[in-house]
């Protein structure tokens, strides 16, 4: 059993209303994200996974990453709609944020829009921005969703909501 969803209001989506099983999307969004002074990624080219009571995912093209922040970090996990995840390590200066970044190389057939496309947990990076707006994380530290103005809740992460 979920909780009653948030009240929408003018301009949002409900994360109650986005599908299950996920689905991917393309997205002309702004997204920008840095760390340590540096511009890690921007892009309009982005797409975004949605799947009831999360917010949305958003994973980038490599050509939108900057150059040499990537390093291919030790593991995989497996999502039972999206495949097997590789994950990245960003190294933005002398800072090395490790495994906040994970892609799909041989994604199902639903979601092979996502193939090579690299998303981007948003603690622990300094800025995560969508359409000029810092996202908050989703909450949990298991999920890699971004919060914005643009989405009501409540949100899978928080205490209570294991069973959503």
């Amino acid at each position: 059993m979920h909780p009653d969803p948030d009240p929408v209001k003018p301009g949002q989506e409900s994360v109650w209303d986005y599908p299950r099983p996920a689905i991917a999307e393309a997205t002309d969004a702004h997204i920008v994200i840095r760390h340590n002074g540096m511009t890690i990624a921007d892009t309009r080219n982005a797409v975004r996974v949605l799947e009831t009571s999360h917010p949305p995912n958003y994973y980038i093209p490599p050509s939108d990453i900057a150059d040499g922040v990537l390093r291919r970090a030790p593991g995989t996990s497996m999502c039972e709609w999206k495949g097997s995840a590789r994950y990245w390590d960003v190294v933005a200066g002398d800072a090395v944020l490790e495994r906040v970044g994970w892609s799909y190389p041989n994604p199902t057939k639903s979601f092979v829009i996502l193939r090579d496309y690299i998303a981007f947990s948003a603690a622990p990076v300094d800025s995560c921005n969508v359409d000029g707006e810092q996202v908050i994380p989703q909450p949990g530290g298991f999920y890699g969703g971004w919060i914005t103005s643009k989405v009501a809740g409540p949100f899978k992460g928080i205490p209570g909501s294991r069973f959503w």
